[in-house]
């Protein structure tokens, strides 16, 4: 952040400094600001697991990782239980229940176990082999292991809606521009959740990432991580 301030001092835009901060402090204030720990049984023989496959076992399309019977196990409620179902389910908490009644109507599946807290999940989890839950970033994991989360990267997004990042007025009457490079994480119903600039002008950075925090993707199985390039052309 100093090579930034330093660019805007000499460029006399101490009003652009403080606008820039504060978007900067924002967005890493929301970045990532429900984030969940996957943890299970130590029975469980497997160190890692792919968002696609976690969906798999929560929904019961599949009861097995690497050859050990899964039995996952959610909360009724909390931070965890709504950044899960936001970021790798997809679905809220109604749509999620009536989906369990549904399997069980149809003999297709069992509601599976419910408790109410993270420090009941990691309990259940620690004595019961092959369990499998999700906790708060900060909940005590005794006698649980956490689940590295294998992120869909790389692959591309049907991109349905697009803001356009506002050019700063200074940079293009300069003819500063060139291309903007980012790291994108999107969720599985198309919302974008973290943006990281990789390169190009910082303050073009700032602005190309502001305005993709915005965009809406197609909807997708899980997670995505993505790298884009933003233009910056100050002829048109």
């Amino acid at each position: 952040m100093k090579h930034i301030k330093a660019f805007l001092v000499v460029a006399g835009w101490p009003g652009l400094l403080g606008q820039i901060a504060l978007g900067t402090t924002l967005l890493g204030a929301s970045a990532f600001a429900g984030d969940v720990r996957v943890i299970a049984n130590p029975s469980v023989k497997a160190d890692s697991i792919s968002a696609r496959e976690l969906k798999s076992l929560y929904l019961e399309e599949k009861n097995s990782l690497n050859g050990t019977h899964v039995e996952p196990v959610i909360e009724r409620r909390g931070p965890a239980h709504e950044a899960f179902l936001h970021d790798y389910l997809g679905q809220t908490d109604d749509e999620l229940q009536k989906y369990y009644q549904a399997l069980v109507f149809t003999g297709r599946g069992l509601m599976p176990k419910t408790v109410s807290s993270d420090a009941e999940v990691v309990a259940y989890v620690a004595r019961t082999r092959g369990a499998i839950g999700y906790v708060d970033t900060g909940a005590s994991l005794e006698g649980v292991k956490t689940l590295a989360i294998a992120d869909s990267s790389g692959g591309e997004r049907q991109l349905v809606s697009r803001v356009e990042p506002a050019y700063p007025k200074d940079l293009q009457q300069r003819s500063i521009g060139g291309t903007v490079r980012l790291k994108v994480v999107i969720a599985a119903n198309g919302s974008v959740e973290h943006v990281d600039v990789l390169g190009g002008n910082p303050i073009l950075g700032e602005s190309a990432a502001a305005a993709v925090q915005k965009w809406k993707y197609a909807a997708a199985g899980s997670r995505t991580t993505m790298e884009i390039s933003v233009p910056f052309d100050p002829k048109h």
